[in-house]
């Protein structure tokens, strides 16, 4: 079969999804991409941009993958075809979590990203999640979007989306972080680490609060801050970085995977405080590295992780955080055998990417029969 992945904002986990997909997929995979960057304008006027590209393109797709940055709408009414197109959600415009810094938020400018995403879905043949939790999240958001407008809402369109929505979970490449391939020292003391995007959604500012309260119990432990910086000027990294010095022994942007997959090995613990997680991939790769982590009990977390059967993982507020994670290090129970480790494989590609091609397969099957 032939695919072609359509990807206007290629950088981070989509451009990382799509070259890894593109690599173990026993398919022909042919990828059209636009820079990662100017996300709104991505949004609106991508799909001009890769259309033109696509003109010129000499690949005859079976099937095309656009992403939920694609305005589907617009390809599609310039491409003048029937082939068939699934759209596959990272993340969703009505229920990711808006910047207060945002311009948008005040200018109530928000609604046309979550119509793209709306309307991009209405028109797919097939919409693909990366969660259970996320394809919940976004037919709730959708619900409660379409509910704002006057007349003409289209609830009948969310049972039309939902019938041909599946969740397909995101594969990963774990197995390159395996044990063997790295060189690492253990601490001292108990790590902790933090690997996620500096970014508001990830809810640094707990993340921080929380270790400055183990600090001044005079709890000993080392702090491992890695991750993409996209805002360099961050004040709450740039507080943290004073506050917790005594507890860094890596604090930034890592260059290379060998040195980054070190620092997850060397690592003990990785409390979570993110507001937003359709699937959790920086944790993913810290937990199969036997990181043991501390989740909190929302978000696609339970879902991944398997909340009943490993309670002890998971908090519902900050003051249980606060203890699970001062009890981990006091009594060292980190060291542990982590068995959440072996909950990670599932995703990796070697294992995932049979269900991605049947999936597919099945799905072309289905639509042109």
């Amino acid at each position: 079969m032939k695919i072609l992945i359509l990807e206007p904002f290629f950088t981070g986990s989509h451009k990382k999804w799509t070259n890894e997909f593109q690599f173990h997929s026993k398919h022909e995979i042919e990828i059209l991409s636009l820079p990662g960057r100017f996300w709104k304008w991505r949004m609106h006027g991508g799909a001009i941009t890769l259309y033109k590209y696509y003109e010129k393109l000499n690949f005859k797709p079976d099937l095309i993958i656009a992403s939920d940055m694609l305005n589907l709408p617009i390809f599609k009414s310039l491409m003048k075809s029937s082939i068939p197109i699934i759209l596959y959600f990272h993340e969703n415009q009505f229920t990711y979590p808006w910047s207060k810094n945002d311009p948008d938020v005040e200018l109530k400018r928000d609604k046309h990203y979550g119509f793209i995403n709306y309307s991009s879905a209405l028109i797919a043949d097939k919409v693909l999640f990366n969660s259970q939790f996320h394809l919940n999240s976004f037919f709730h958001g959708m619900k409660k979007f379409l509910t704002q407008f006057p007349d003409y809402k289209g609830m009948g369109n969310i049972e039309l989306i939902n019938s041909k929505s599946h969740v397909l979970h995101l594969g990963l490449d774990l197995k390159k972080f395996k044990k063997n391939n790295i060189e690492y020292e253990n601490s001292t003391h108990p790590t902790i680490l933090w690997n996620h995007r500096w970014e508001y959604d990830k809810n640094p500012e707990l993340f921080f609060k929380i270790l400055k309260i183990i600090s001044q119990k005079k709890i000993n432990f080392e702090l491992v801050v890695i991750g993409q910086d996209f805002n360099q000027k961050n004040p709450v990294f740039k507080k943290a970085k004073k506050d917790l010095k005594k507890h860094i022994i890596q604090f930034g942007h890592v260059p290379s995977f060998k040195e980054y997959a070190s620092w997850l090995w060397k690592t003990d613990i990785i409390p979570v405080t993110s507001n937003q997680d359709f699937f959790g991939a920086s944790i993913m790769e810290a937990v199969f590295c036997n990181t043991t982590p501390l989740l909190p009990n929302r978000l696609s977390y339970p879902e991944l992780f398997e909340n009943k059967n490993n309670p002890n993982n998971f908090y519902s507020s900050n003051d249980e955080l606060v203890h699970k994670l001062e009890e981990l290090i006091k009594n060292h129970n980190y060291k542990k055998n982590n068995s959440l480790s072996d909950i990670t494989l599932k995703y990796d590609w070697s294992n995932i990417i049979i269900k991605y091609d049947k999936t597919i397969e099945s799905f072309l099957n289905e639509i042109n029969s």
